[in-house]
């Protein structure tokens, strides 16, 4: 067990180790990397910028091969090096920069290319400048408009733009130059277009054509081509466009092997899950992708794009959606880094021989690399070993790579894999990925062997959920999550080896016979080079005798997974929009109106178009300032109308209990599809229709999907989050006992809100059955008492909570469930002592401390303060607002 740990550490650490930017402290690995820039430098100041020589080329690419071998295998360097190198430097990749990456991680970006360049490669970069551009739009007074997903350009636009773009490739070049890198800008003369749509975009161009000619005298000079997304028409007028689109027109023209998209993110990622997705089989999961509720705003149109691009592109090609850091481990490692979208080939699957056209083809692919004494015979054999037996075949078109895969048998509940045979191409083409895929899906528990030198064992490692090495074998599965199956299959290993696999494993028949033939060789004088097996891409699988589930704890050597948060927050990568929504407020003149423009105004994707108010019709909005509203005075007629027109893409209801209906109907009526309404009152709360937007406590997933929303009360939110991680232990009913600020009583005067009565005094109300009490038993499951008070200060709400226990717990333990049950959630902190209502003013989270036990440890009382206008109402609307758009969860929210 031991050999086998070690050899898993390994192999992780060399798979998963990150190449560090020249700027990360000193280790052994920068240090030789900065001394081979130092000789470059030097070399190039001394010769004026002339091509090193042959030796030292071939030096300095040798020692760059060694440090890259620091995130994975030297095999694997070597090999995808061999791989990039045999086509024309022009063809090996383009790689598109957003602007955020020049911006954030010049250095990152400047260090992973001046790697590349010194193993001899010349990657073609193209880059934007999109949120530069806004920011630099807004402090010109000039405001940026959208249409369809695209920058309407204007000439003043256009004229910021283009100085910017030249600003931006000069600090690439320039940061590049630093490092001994030679780099040419190329900011005109390489794309060509026509306007795309001049009435609805005005500056805005179509590439039609890309001269390679600037970009080959670049490489042939020995300087890599930085370019912007920036094209001319026929008669000389400069045009804006879109830098993804300009890379993608490049890519058609080069046909590299590589396209590269560098992001933030590192990576498009599973709504549902909230992982990386690390690779899109698009022959194989386009359609299915695209039905998913999380494909939508910029992750859907950038997966499509990426179709229609490689759809014009040879089947080799592929796209790689991945951070700066990563470039290294994405190029020259199986295991890759962030999201690799390729066409990839259809994966077909077979049950029957009969069901296969040519036999003899299936045999030629399962001898391959197999070649030895009576290996022939032994597949001729295994083959029709087939007829007898279940199984499913799995293949790509040209059969680049197979599997056979055999189901559970006699009681087991683990499938094997009888083998898995790839070429050389297919493992740089990720072909292996595809198949595996495939068959990942139908068998959910498998197991397999590899011989311990193949080369592809880091591949193999990846896939696995756990191993054991032995006497030059290592064993692996996934899926195996129970202790005593984990047991068995390790002790029947460490027991029989190979020999476990018996006569239903084609590799192990294989080996059997290779030994036969060997021991024959020796015996009868012949050569071991003639008698010796090549080695093959391929695998072998165990076959378990019996290996029923008990249950029982998994063994270390499995990977988990586990989270203390069952439900955690979707944040920057999850994020899928990136383009302005136009938000109109109806009901804008409360506290709650105002406070939520106040976050609109902050927010860097949210729009305002239009607020509604019957009082302050006619009067200009105070507090805005990326446009100039006037306060309309809205009636259903007119929302349906704007609706149907398609307007406004988040409808906000701030408006009393019991109002809102006729425009909720407006908008349903004329309705674009996708419209999203966020309703603040109390009136769709319990409508199953609508999702309940609490995304601390209800599935981030399923808020992400709904276009109808019912924020929260306040009272509801602070109580909810202070019971709900107890609620499994309840021993009784809760009873909290809530005093809110005199803004919760809304602006309509009353004795509740008039701080003359309420000075040295506390006004208890709805004392039973208030609409809170309701909300509060509804979304916990279980019954509770709310005693509502309002007191003299102006906003926050200070919640204490009895909570009766079935069992005994301690203070500890119940603070530990609180921090476990809110881990990574940046609007809940859970301290030790009782919060403060003074400190929460103002704040947009909610504060859950004291968790102090009564002697008998079964009852303890839990305190709880939030601001309710801000995570009580506006605070969480924009939350709300964020998922459903498809930002980022807390876009535009102030966290300490």
């Amino acid at each position: 067990m031991s050999k086998m740990l070690s050899l898993r550490s390994a192999v992780r650490r060399a798979s998963s180790t990150p190449l560090r930017s020249f700027s990360a402290p000193y280790t052994p690995l920068r240090a030789g990397l900065t001394a081979g820039l130092k000789l470059k430098n030097a070399q190039s100041q001394a010769r004026g910028y002339s091509r090193a020589t042959d030796s030292h080329l071939s030096s300095t690419r040798s020692t760059v091969v060694q440090l890259l071998s620091n995130i994975g295998s030297k095999r694997e360097v070597q090999q995808y090096l061999s791989h990039f190198t045999s086509v024309s430097s022009q063809q090996f990749a383009v790689i598109k920069v957003g602007g955020a990456i020049i911006t954030e991680h010049l250095q990152t970006l400047s260090s992973a290319l001046a790697f590349l360049n010194h193993v001899g490669l010349y990657p073609i970069v193209v880059h934007g400048a999109g949120p530069q551009l806004n920011k630099m739009l807004e402090d010109a007074g000039v405001e940026p408009q959208f249409e369809d997903g695209i920058r309407v350009t204007d000439g003043k636009t256009l004229s910021l733009a283009r100085k910017l773009f030249l600003e931006e490739n000069m600090k690439l070049v320039e940061e590049l130059e630093r490092m001994g890198i030679r780099a040419r800008p190329l900011t005109a003369g390489v794309f060509s277009a026509d306007y795309l749509d001049k009435p609805k975009y005005n500056l805005v161009g179509k590439i039609n054509g890309v001269d390679k000619k600037p970009i080959e005298s670049a490489i042939a000079a020995g300087c890599l081509p930085i370019l912007t997304s920036m094209a001319e028409t026929p008669d000389g007028q400069v045009l804006n466009v879109n830098a993804d689109v300009a890379a993608g027109e490049l890519a058609r023209a080069l046909q590299p092997l590589k396209i590269v998209y560098l992001a933030e993110k590192g990576g498009l990622f599973n709504g549902d899950t909230g992982e990386k997705i690390s690779a899109i089989n698009l022959d194989e999961e386009y359609d299915h992708l695209m039905n998913q509720w999380w494909v939508r705003h910029g992750t859907r149109l950038k997966i499509k794009e990426m179709k229609d691009l490689l759809s014009d592109l040879p089947r080799s090609s592929s796209v790689a959606i991945i951070h700066p850091a990563d470039l290294q481990k994405e190029l020259f490692t199986d295991s890759g880094a962030g999201t690799l979208i390729r066409r990839g080939n259809k994966v077909h699957v077979k049950t029957s021989l009969s069901d296969i056209e040519d036999i003899q083809q299936l045999k030629d692919v399962l001898v391959r690399d197999r070649e030895g004494l009576d290996a022939r015979a032994v597949v001729d054999r295994y083959v029709e070993g087939l007829k007898e037996n279940d199984f499913k075949l799995y293949y790509d078109d040209p059969m680049e790579a197979l599997a056979v895969v055999l189901p559970p048998q006699q009681g087991s509940l683990i499938a094997q894999l009888a083998t898995f045979t790839i070429t050389k191409s297919g493992w740089l083409t990720n072909v292996a990925d595809n198949v595996f895929q495939s068959l990942k899906k139908d068998f959910p528990k498998l197991a397999w062997t590899v011989k311990e030198d193949d080369e592809n064992l880091t591949w193999f490692f990846d896939k696995a959920d756990g191993s054991l090495s032995r006497d030059g074998q290592v064993l692996f599965w996934y899926g195996v999550e129970n202790g005593e199956e984990v047991k068995q299959l390790v002790q029947e290993f460490t027991k029989n080896g190979r020999q476990m696999f018996g006569d239903i494993n084609l590799e192990s028949r294989l080996h059997r016979a290779h030994q036969a033939a060997s021991s024959f060789a020796k015996g009868h004088g012949v050569s071991g080079a003639s008698a010796e097996q090549k080695r093959a891409f391929s695998s072998t699988s165990n076959a378990l005798r019996a290996s029923r589930v008990r249950p029982t704890v998994a063994v270390n050597a499995m990977r988990t997974y586990a989270t203390t948060n069952p439900n955690p927050p979707l944040g920057e990568k999850n994020a899928s929009n990136a383009t302005p929504a136009k938000v109109a407020l109806i009901g804008a003149r409360g506290y709650t109106g105002q406070a939520l423009i106040n976050l609109i105004n902050a927010h860097p994707n949210m729009d305002l178009r239009h607020v509604s108010s019957r009082e302050l019709a006619g009067k200009k909005l105070q507090g805005y300032n990326k446009r100039e509203i006037i306060y309309e005075n809205l009636s259903p007629e007119d929302v349906r109308k704007m609706s149907e027109n398609g307007d406004v893409d988040c409808w906000v209801m701030a408006l009393p209990n019991g109002v809102c209906k006729p425009f909720v109907d407006a908008v349903d009526q004329g309705s674009q599809k996708g419209n999203v309404i966020v309703d603040l009152s109390a009136d769709y709360r319990f409508d199953d229709k609508w999702t309940y937007g609490l995304p601390e406590l209800v599935d981030r997933s399923k808020i992400a999907r709904a276009t109808r929303i019912a924020n929260p009360g306040c009272y509801a939110t602070a109580a909810q989050l202070g019971i709900s991680p107890l609620v499994p232990f309840l021993g009784g009913q809760p009873t909290t006992f809530g005093v809110s600020g005199y803004s919760g009583a809304g602006t309509k005067p009353s004795p509740k809100n008039d701080v003359q009565f309420l000075t040295n005094n506390l006004i208890p109300y709805s004392l039973t059955d208030h609409i809170h009490e309701r909300e509060i038993s509804s979304q916990l499951g279980t019954n509770i008492a709310f005693i509502p008070h309002v007191a003299v200060w102006f906003q926050g709400i200070s919640h204490s909570i009895s909570i009766p226990l079935a069992k005994e717990m301690t203070s500890r333990d119940i603070r530990n469930l609180y921090q476990e049950r809110y881990a990574g959630e940046k609007l809940v902190k859970i301290t030790g002592e009782a919060p403060l209502v003074k400190d929460i003013a103002g704040r947009h989270g909610v504060e859950i401390g004291g968790f102090a036990v009564h002697s008998s440890g079964k009852r303890v009382v839990v305190c709880a303060t939030i601001d309710n206008l801000l995570k009580g109402a506006a605070t969480q609307c924009l939350q709300n607002m964020n998922l459903a758009l498809g930002y980022s969860e807390y876009e535009g929210i102030p966290l300490e």
